[in-house]
């Protein structure tokens, strides 16, 4: 048995589950996810517990069994609370200001660099050099986040780029001269 899998989830007050076929359903506070379960594995809503089970005892079953309970519990907690990941800018002139859904961005480049934020993720900026990424979905915030780090990430010599908040920069010495 999965030491993972064999977990139920528990479902907390306000969120609903359902599961129809293969197609489990989580709505919440904070918003609505759904996802098609793989493979060998199946899950039952009991007792205001989510229970996955396999089907079958190979390598994919066991393999798939964990990660359906893992996915399951991200949506549950993700409609329940949600899910948020803070990037720091650090470096002189470098800043970010968003409008909506598009996140504009000052870098040091010749033109500003823009990020359009994908369904369901919510950006945030505060003070101009700190950047909140938030949604219900653990997947879409981790992507977004590591796409907005992509654009600049913090290079080792002054350390200036977009970094994750707390995330430490091993710094290099520069060049000597002879």
């Amino acid at each position: 048995m999965s030491r993972v899998g064999k977990q139920p989830v528990v479902i907390p007050d306000g969120v609903t589950v359902t599961v129809q076929d293969r197609e489990v359903r989580v709505k919440g506070p904070v918003g609505e996810l759904s996802m098609t379960l793989a493979g060998p594995v199946s899950a039952v809503v009991e007792e205001g517990r989510v229970v996955v089970s396999r089907s079958e005892e190979t390598r994919e079953g066991r393999s798939f069994h964990g990660l359906a309970r893992s996915l399951v519990a991200n949506m549950v907690e993700g409609v329940s609370r949600g899910f948020s990941k803070k990037l720091e800018i650090q470096g002189v002139g470098f800043r970010a200001a968003v409008q909506g859904q598009n996140l504009t961005m000052t870098l040091g480049f010749s033109k500003p660099v823009d990020f359009i934020a994908p369904d369901g993720v919510k950006l945030e900026v505060e003070g101009g050099t700190q950047i909140t990424v938030s949604g219900p979905d653990k997947q879409k915030v981790g992507d977004a986040a590591a796409r907005i780090r992509s654009f600049f990430k913090a290079e080792p010599y002054k350390g200036k780029g977009i970094r994750y908040a707390g995330e430490h920069v091993r710094r290099k010495v520069g060049k000597t001269v002879a």
